[in-house]
């Protein structure tokens, strides 16, 4: 299998550095090996259609291929994008974009042969209406769902009209969901377009063969630029492959043969760090770690509404919270790679994030709660039954310890990631491990959770946790354009959340990339999405 491996990746290799050279006449300019970025999808991309692009394996290829109206930068600041600028008017209610006049989509026999058009605001409009049709099915619908209309008003101005305020509304235009696709391509390719993306962005797509390689090429059309002035992107391909187990992708970046890899997993986190979360000696001198708080909270959800008598009393569910050690769990279990949540539910990183008083580790806090409870209820053997899937046994099973050493006794049901969803959006399970990885960067997106409306099926209320206070604060929030005094609310919320203890949150996830060090540019975000218009390797 092993060697399987090798050729496959060396044969992907050679068909990307041969693509390269089909282009150059200088038979003697051979080494074309720095201007290829590479990575691997361990997980299969399904689509580089934009309107499906709800998970990273779909969002890092599309973001190389697609522009929206506006973009974030690694800090999380809304900057232009096709939109050179915008103003919003009627208090918060109306967005108008005025649109750079010079981006081209990416040539394709669509507009005929070897041609291209610039986008204007008819795009948008085409886009969006598109990202709304049942009969595309997009998942990216819902960021719509607060919008009453948008409009092209001519070539360079699109209108969006809101139901009412939505202060994060901006944040959900840089998504890939709202990219710019053109209508003659869709046209042309129906729903082929899956795997004939033209887009506008720094790359264009190559060749696509399903399952093992993915090539993109430079867009030399593309209308970005860098500080000194020098077109965008700097590479001149991308390659992508897609080995399924991550200790094959992490021993084909130890050897050179791709050029980074994301996030540390239990089949070589000891070889390359610490337990202190710092790079092995060995590998200092050919590696850079980055890292960067991570938007995404990982978390024991309860079900409010379940037939578990103990999980109904917040005191057992406080108790839960107190009765481990959360720094211990993320030193031993996770190398040191996350931060213990022990403040709110909004993560670190993230504009409303607030130290507030959270669970720390207190055993003997946790067993007069446990006592108390025993002596309310008569129930001296309280149990309680926590979902997972294999990823995370490790997490569980140690918490399992902990609370089994305060007098409560956990059982543990493993079963396949699909099984986990589906359960928990029914409510099936007592208690459920579950991660909330932001979909814009605004703490909105986290505390949506907790907002009865949105119980589940009709939201991401998979708690079924309701709170009236809670509930008006919400709402209250979406009325306020100013962060500094959504902030004030946000905090509220996240204390009520804590207080009644609907969710045991484990820690907020830390963004990880290991790279090589002939690379630069690469940077991070606490959204960890893959950016490579400015990557630039050594040779």
């Amino acid at each position: 299998m092993y060697h399987q491996i090798i050729k496959l990746t060396l044969r992907i290799s050679v068909i990307c550095i041969a693509i390269l050279l089909c282009s150059c006449n200088n038979d003697t300019d051979n080494d074309k090996d720095h201007l290829v970025f590479r990575y691997n999808e361990h997980s299969n991309i399904g689509t580089l259609d934009p309107a499906f692009a709800s998970n990273p394996q779909i969002i890092w290829p599309t973001n190389q291929l697609f522009n929206s109206l506006v973009q974030l930068d690694d800090s999380l600041n809304i900057q232009p994008d096709i939109a050179k600028d915008w103003k919003i008017i009627d208090s918060i209610n109306t967005y108008v974009f005025n649109l750079r006049d010079d981006v081209y989509f990416h040539k394709n026999i669509a507009f005929g042969k070897d041609s291209t058009r610039t986008v204007t605001a008819h795009d948008f409009e085409y886009s969006f209406n598109r990202l709304l049709d049942e009969k595309v099915a997009s998942r990216g619908r819902w960021v719509l769902k607060n919008v009453d209309y948008f409009k092209a008003e001519n070539d360079t101005t699109f209108t969006i009209k809101l139901k009412q305020p939505f202060p994060a509304f901006l944040g959900l235009m840089s998504m890939r969901f709202c990219s710019v696709v053109p209508k003659e391509a869709i046209d042309m390719y129906g729903t082929g377009f899956r795997s004939n993306p033209v887009g506008t962005g720094p790359f264009m797509f190559k060749l696509w063969e399903e399952n093992i390689k993915l090539v993109l090429r430079k867009n030399p059309l593309y209308f970005e630029k860098d500080a000194l002035g020098n077109s965008l992107p700097y590479l001149e391909a991308v390659a992508i492959t897609f080995l399924p187990d991550k200790q094959s992708e992490f021993l084909q970046f130890v050897q050179g043969r791709i050029d980074f890899v994301s996030g540390l997993d239990n089949s070589y986190k000891d070889e390359i760090v610490t337990t202190r979360g710092e790079l092995q000696e060995e590998y200092k001198d050919k590696v850079q770690l980055i890292t960067s708080p991570y938007l995404n909270t990982e978390y024991l959800g309860v079900f409010m509404e379940g037939e578990t008598t103990a999980l109904q009393s917040k005191k057992i569910r406080q108790a839960i919270n107190y009765g481990f050690d959360r720094q211990k769990m993320i030193t031993y279990l996770r190398n040191g790679m996350g931060i213990p949540a022990i403040h709110g539910f909004i993560p670190k990183g993230l504009p409303g994030f607030t130290e507030i008083e959270g669970y720390d580790y207190q055993p003997e806090k946790a067993k007069q709660l446990i006592t108390e409870y025993k002596a309310e209820t008569g129930d001296d053997n309280p149990t309680i039954s926590i979902g997972t899937n294999s990823q995370y046994l490790d997490l569980c099973e140690y918490i399992q310890r902990e609370l089994e050493k305060l007098g409560i006794k956990v059982t543990i049901d493993v079963m396949p990631p699909s099984t986990l969803r589906q359960m928990k959006s029914s409510g099936e399970l007592d208690i459920f491990r579950a991660s909330w990885i932001a979909d814009y960067p605004d703490a909105e997106n986290y505390l949506s959770l907790f907002y009865s409306p949105n119980f589940t099926p009709n939201g991401p209320n998979y708690t079924h946790f309701k709170n009236e206070v809670f509930d008006s604060l919400y709402v209250q929030s979406l009325s306020l354009s100013n962060i500094d005094e959504r902030k004030v609310l946000y905090t509220k919320m996240d204390s009520i959340v804590i207080s009644e203890a609907p969710v045991i949150p484990l820690y907020y996830d830390m963004a990880i990339r290991f790279v090589n060090k002939k690379v630069s540019g690469l940077g991070i975000n606490p959204q960890n999405f893959l950016v490579l218009k400015r990557v630039r390797k050594e040779k």
